[in-house]
């Protein structure tokens, strides 16, 4: 069994705290993972407007939730899960109103001169993967979840987690070594 790190433990102790009713608690919470959930949704998304309003809309399931939670160690996984079904139905709905109108142009472009080449070339290799490839490569590769964090985060099985970030690895892979 892997050895949990002091972050982890802390996480759980504010989460144990915030589910006995401890506001303060939740903010500290809300503090140290606001940064991890956008930077995921700002990831998906690409629009920093509709990354903020995912991952504010996550949070306030997340509140809502915590009864729900039933092991404060598995918090990751599900806020994770709770942010991606938000950037899910974003993505949807953005698609829906593209293929609607048949336009390109709301289309946010990342801006490379903030951002190395590197990371502007996997944004892209990311954009060409499906949503829930995508979504399983940046909670697996880019957020350190586990496979089994993976897949609860996502709503599937650990062998389908496991063939998504594969297939993700490979498509990764042979987008960046193409360029």
């Amino acid at each position: 069994m892997a050895q949990r790190d002091e972050a982890q433990v802390y996480d759980e102790l504010l989460v144990t705290l915030v589910r006995a009713g401890d506001q303060r608690a939740g903010e500290r919470l809300a503090a140290r993972w606001y940064p991890r959930l956008m930077r995921t949704a700002l990831r998906l998304l690409q629009d920093r407007d509709q990354a903020q309003d995912a991952v504010q809309e996550a949070w306030a399931g997340i509140c809502k939730g915590w009864g729900r939670l039933s092991e404060p160690a598995k918090f990751p996984a599900w806020a994770f899960g709770i942010l991606h079904r938000k950037c899910a139905d974003r993505i949807r709905r953005e698609q829906g109103q593209r293929a609607r109108t048949g336009s390109l142009e709301d289309v946010p472009e990342p801006s490379e001169s903030a951002r190395g080449e590197l990371a502007f070339a996997i944004d892209q290799a990311l954009d060409l993967l499906s949503v829930e490839h995508r979504m399983a490569a940046i909670l697996f590769f880019g957020d350190g979840l586990t496979l089994v964090e993976v897949a609860a985060a996502t709503g599937v099985p650990v062998g389908t987690a496991k063939s998504r970030i594969f297939h993700a690895r490979k498509h990764l892979k042979s987008t960046l070594e193409g360029e």
